[in-house]
């Protein structure tokens, strides 16, 4: 099969095509023919070797993909051979023609749902998911500020607090992403790149404050989020690319909370628990991912680049 392998650490260029031998399942894995395979900032951070967790190289990036199941260990009862599915995770790295996986975190892909959305389930929903419910407890009836909500994670988000009962405000950086983020349902979008955006996300609250805050690129808006809490509000932290500065005062003084979540410190079982919420988000048609680029797999470099750039407006995914 053809894979992208990287040899070294570095940009972009040392992902390269080659040929691979096919994975074999043995025990209670599956092997899955990639249609389509998402593509996640997190990969950038991990091929550049600049973040904590370092694979053995050489490797084969990318843990999202969606397709149909090729082959079968002895011990694997849940699929057969031909279903549409997508996974939470791969052990052989899903930038490629075949991605070995273990069928527990393997999941059936409704009919009407496409490839490659199913290639958009598990880093951004699952992140989302996280985020609002398992570490910040979101409620229905509040008020909730999404930073990006036009990426990959922000649509996620919106779509999920909004089924959930929640009013969601996002922010975008463009015009684009403005109408993307309102026909997915936020209740206002606000532009990220206007200079009084915060004072305009706290006139959006009637000056109460968010109950909660998904953020994004903390180091950046971080000292800013806690300043529009509401009482008891949380921060819950998805990204960030630095160091923040913050005022403990503003947090102090609203009984405020920063909670940072990282989708590898999910357990099994809270894994499952998650995938299980939003296959059905899928069957009955609240979840809804969005694709903005369809980029072949030989061109993992382009695609590395353009999820790192400004503008975000959907999921990235390649096609083998």
């Amino acid at each position: 099969m053809k894979a992208i392998r990287v040899e070294e650490f570095g940009g972009p260029e040392v992902m390269r095509l080659e040929e691979v031998p096919d994975p074999k399942p043995s025990g209670a894995q599956v092997v899955v023919r990639i249609r389509a395979a998402g593509v996640n900032p997190v990969e950038v951070y991990i091929r550049s070797g600049t973040y904590p967790r370092k694979p053995a190289l050489p490797y084969t990036p990318g843990t999202d993909g969606a397709g149909t199941v090729e082959s079968l260990g002895p011990d694997a009862k849940r699929f057969k051979q031909g279903d549409r599915v997508y996974l939470a995770g791969s052990l052989s790295g899903t930038y490629a023609e075949l991605a070995l996986c273990e069928e527990q975190f393997v999941f059936p892909l409704p009919a009407a749902v496409s490839f490659a959305q199913g290639a958009a389930m598990h880093v951004p929903y699952a992140t989302a998911f996280r985020a609002l419910f398992q570490r910040a407890h979101a409620l229905a009836g509040e008020t909730l500020l999404v930073h990006g909500a036009s990426g990959g994670v922000g649509i996620a988000a919106v779509q999920l607090a909004r089924a959930a009962g929640l009013r969601v405000i996002g922010t975008v950086g463009s015009e684009r992403g403005r109408k993307l983020v309102w026909a997915e349902g936020a209740h206002e979008v606000l532009d990220h790149l206007a200079a009084n955006h915060f004072e305009e996300a706290l006139a959006a609250t009637g000056g109460r404050g968010y109950d909660l805050i998904l953020e994004m690129l903390a180091n950046v808006n971080l000292g800013r989020d806690l300043g529009i809490l509401a009482p008891h509000g949380r921060v819950s932290v998805v990204g960030s690319r630095g160091n923040a500065e913050i005022t403990p005062r503003d947090m102090m003084g609203r009984d405020g909370a920063i909670l940072g979540m990282s989708l590898w410190n999910t357990t099994p079982q809270e894994l499952i628990s998650i995938h299980s919420a939003l296959v059905a988000g899928l069957e009955n048609k609240t979840l809804r991912p969005v694709i903005g680029q369809e980029i072949p797999l030989a061109e993992a470099a382009r695609a590395h680049t353009a999820i790192m750039a400004s503008g975000a407006y959907g999921k990235i995914v390649l096609i083998p």
